[in-house]
């Protein structure tokens, strides 16, 4: 009896095996796991199941990545509440306060100030916002369990929509709304060159906010895809020798999407508070 136990075991062992290499033998099962959901998978734990709602026929309902936005949100609140308790006490900040005053002080004085230049102050909450929401939304997705939710081109389209609301209001408030889109087109061009120029202009408007998106998504999402191919290689070749070299690039690349993360939160800051500044002083 023991030993018909023993074999039943076993066999379920190898039927599991099997049918995870089966699984993971497509390439489909990549896109799976980096891709938005209706549930999040703690395997071999279980599954949260996030609710579905419906608002007069409008599905709004709570996906993978809108949940892990509420939490991105959530804890830049309580990290942003702990700092400002620290300087109620002490105008000399300590331990995380202190970390947090040296970034955001790297932001304004190495980003904001430079790229945009007289009246940036109006535009540091924004920009600081920007900075730690894409830096901290990048390190959630190296998390086991967790999502990048930067890896959602519906998410880096909403960033850089709000960027290109906010390049067209600083140029209209600084300069008017006529004078704003009077800037766009250089002065003292032949009349016949403008009927090329003004629709080149008008689409570089749209060209920026959209090469940030795509550049933040493309950046976040192929890092995952090659961690998840490189530990697929496992299953695909149906062989355990190959594990030490599977896992080690693989470690790599998450190493190395710790600098990509930061990287990519500074450029998407720099490039919207360059494109402001460029809005702002249209003669420089």
């Amino acid at each position: 009896m023991f030993s018909n136990q023993i074999s039943n075991n076993t066999s379920a062992v190898v039927d599991t095996l099997k049918k995870a290499g089966q699984n993971n033998s497509d390439p489909s099962w990549i896109m799976h796991h980096v891709l938005d959901g209706k549930s999040i998978s703690f395997e071999p734990f279980g599954t949260l199941y996030l609710p579905q709602m419906h608002l007069f026929g409008i599905d709004i309902s709570i996906t993978k990545h809108v949940f892990f936005i509420f939490v991105v949100a959530l804890i830049l609140i309580i990290l942003a509440l702990v700092s400002a308790k620290s300087y109620r006490k002490s105008l000399i900040p300590k331990g995380f306060a202190n970390l947090f005053e040296i970034i955001i002080i790297f932001v304004r004085d190495e980003i904001v100030a430079p790229s945009i230049g007289k009246g940036y102050q109006i535009f540091l909450p924004y920009m600081l916002t920007l900075f730690f929401f894409i830096l901290l939304s990048n390190l959630f997705g190296l998390i086991p369990y967790a999502a990048s939710v930067t890896g959602n081109i519906a998410v880096t389209a909403a960033l850089a929509g709000i960027s290109f609301i906010a390049t067209q209001f600083a140029g209209i408030k600084q300069h008017g709304v006529i004078k704003y889109f009077k800037n766009l087109v250089p002065s003292g061009m032949p009349g016949w060159i403008l009927i090329i120029i003004i629709p080149l202009e008008v689409l570089g408007l749209f060209t920026k906010p959209f090469a940030l998106c795509i550049r933040l998504f493309a950046n976040m999402i192929a890092g995952h895809i090659v961690i998840f191919s490189l530990l697929g290689l496992i299953f695909i070749m149906h062989t355990i020798y190959v594990a030490p070299v599977s896992v080690g690039f693989a470690l790599f690349i998450e190493l190395l999407e710790l600098l990509v993360a930061l990287i990519q939160a500074y450029i998407f800051t720099m490039l919207t508070a360059l494109f402001i500044g460029m809005s702002m002083h249209s003669e420089h």
